[in-house]
């Protein structure tokens, strides 16, 4: 049976497992899917280890997306864009190809959410990783982008690498502009400590939908608690991202795209 796994550090907490099985019993696929812990020492070795033992691919999350990137043989263009891997596919010839479906799982899921039309304007919060996985299919999806993150500098240097593919500003968490954004994106990790991004009341209030690319399967994360206690109700956390992202990675190892709707069905 074909081989594959998410590794990160950590793991237990991934609903990976489970979404690949579904994946593969839908579209009859004999394929074995596992949840691997990653060593922050050893992960380059664990890894290569694991495909010379004969598996197909792997999904690669937090903190090893920038090093498997740098570990494979041949990258995508939105991978080299994002600067890192979160899917890993053995080639014929022993090769591993890295892609990056982040940004894919993000726009399919604002699309399935009917949020996402051409030109609107979308606050990103955070300038790191989880931003520079999304931006290339934001931008190609045209929108307007303001990236607004505690560090300006970051935020700058991002908007700069990205602002040939479309309309993308940068600003400091303290200076966003107030405006009415169609769409606001959490993308900062500050919900895995219980905290929220610290961002003026009055822009949360003048925006139209809220997405957290953070997911929890008891509560609501932070960030959504946050605007909630605003009165706002369009809001969604990251499990359609994580469903998207997946269904991705599964297109690329199995060449098939599986069927998503079924983890939304009331």
């Amino acid at each position: 049976m074909d081989q594959y796994a998410v590794w990160g550090n950590p793991i237990a907490q991934s609903r990976s497992p489970q979404i690949h099985q579904i994946f593969a019993q839908q579209t009859q696929q004999a394929m074995q899917y596992s949840a691997i812990l990653g060593d922050e020492q050893e992960f380059e070795q664990q890894l290569q280890q694991f495909f010379a033992q004969g598996a197909k691919g792997c999904n690669i999350t937090a903190p090893f997306k920038t090093r498997a990137f740098k570990l494979a043989d041949v990258h995508s263009e939105r991978c080299l864009l994002a600067q890192a891997c979160n899917t890993l596919k053995r080639l014929e010839d022993g090769r591993l190809y890295a892609d990056n479906t982040d940004g894919a799982g993000l726009v399919s899921d604002l699309q399935r959410l009917n949020w996402l039309t051409p030109n609107q304007r979308i606050l990103i919060l955070g300038a790191g990783g989880a931003t520079q996985g999304v931006l290339f299919p934001l931008l190609q999806a045209k929108q307007q982008i303001v990236l607004a993150n505690r560090t300006l500098s970051k935020a700058q240097e991002l908007a700069q690498k990205f602002s040939q593919l479309g309309n993308i500003e940068a600003v400091a968490l303290e200076a966003i502009p107030v405006e009415s954004f169609d769409l606001v994106i959490n993308a900062t990790s500050s919900g895995l400590q219980g905290q929220t991004v610290s961002i003026a009341p009055k822009i949360l209030q003048h925006a139209n939908a809220f997405y957290d690319m953070q997911y929890s399967k008891e509560r609501d994360t932070p960030f959504i608690a946050q605007v909630k206690q605003l009165g706002k109700q369009n809001v969604s956390d990251g499990f359609g991202m994580l469903v998207g992202q997946a269904a991705h990675a599964f297109h690329l190892w199995r060449g098939i795209m599986p069927n998503t709707e079924v983890f939304f069905m009331d």
